[in-house]
């Protein structure tokens, strides 16, 4: 049964036909990624679009009013068409682009590099594996491995660029150390957590070519009543009907 549409202030996202609906770690993504300086951006495995619509919300609200453009892949041929036609319907559809590929073959010379490079990527691997094959897809690493994703973002990212992503806690420290090998550091890294007193299930990273002083905090999403902490609504107040 398709998930129905899901509404935000400024767009919609229809999920017909997605590999996954909305969900948290994706609008956390998109909240929380750094733009400063960011005019040419790509997202890597868009599914519905929506962290791809997040930040061209966010660059488009910049005072300096700098153009901008968004590359978003996505393997999945469902989940393209879905992203196409979120796309189209949004405000920012001149400046947003759909490429039906694997990362693995877009990210050649002729592509150029980005500014900022972001993805919510599959992340169960060995027999983690979700029955329903549209879900697998979504979810499990067969088709993009994490060392081919660092790859990928060591060849389109520039020298000065940031990758984003969100991961469980696992992956996301896995992440971390194949990194460094492949020239890429952890500058910032924000613990998500449910619940204040649950264990973290969450990663938000950020990636640079130079090791700069690091930096971690927390988030906590919801408080001891179920709803959402100051903090959570301070980051999606602009994205989240009220």
């Amino acid at each position: 049964m398709a998930s129905p549409p899901f509404h935000f202030r400024k767009f919609s996202i229809e999920q017909g036909g997605a590999a996954h609906p909305v969900g948290t770690d994706g609008v956390l993504l998109g909240a929380w990624t750094d733009i400063s300086a960011c005019r040419k951006v790509l997202d890597i495995g868009t599914g519905t679009g929506v962290v791809a619509l997040m930040l061209a919300q966010r660059l488009s609200d910049r005072p300096e009013n700098e153009a901008f453009a968004i590359t978003a892949v996505e393997l999945h041929g469902p989940s393209a068409e879905c992203a196409r036609g979120n796309f189209a319907r949004a405000p920012w559809c001149d400046q947003l682009i759909l490429v039906e590929s694997a990362i693995q073959e877009f990210a050649v010379p002729e592509a150029g590099q980005f500014d900022l490079i972001v993805s919510n990527p599959p992340y169960f691997s060995g027999q983690m594996r979700a029955r329903d094959p549209v879900r697998r897809h979504g979810r499990h690493d067969d088709t993009l491995t994490h060392e081919a994703l660092l790859d990928c973002a060591v060849r389109l990212m520039k020298p000065d660029g940031r990758f984003c992503v969100i991961l469980p806690p696992e992956q996301g420290r896995k992440l971390c150390e194949a990194a460094i090998q492949k020239g890429l550091f952890c500058n910032k890294e924000t613990e998500v957590y449910a619940r204040h007193g649950k264990p973290v299930e969450r990663l938000l990273l950020r990636f640079e070519n130079i090791p700069l002083p690091f930096e971690r905090n927390k988030l906590v999403l919801m408080d001891g009543e179920g709803a959402r902490s100051a903090d959570f609504q301070v980051l999606v107040s602009n994205f989240y009907l009220k």
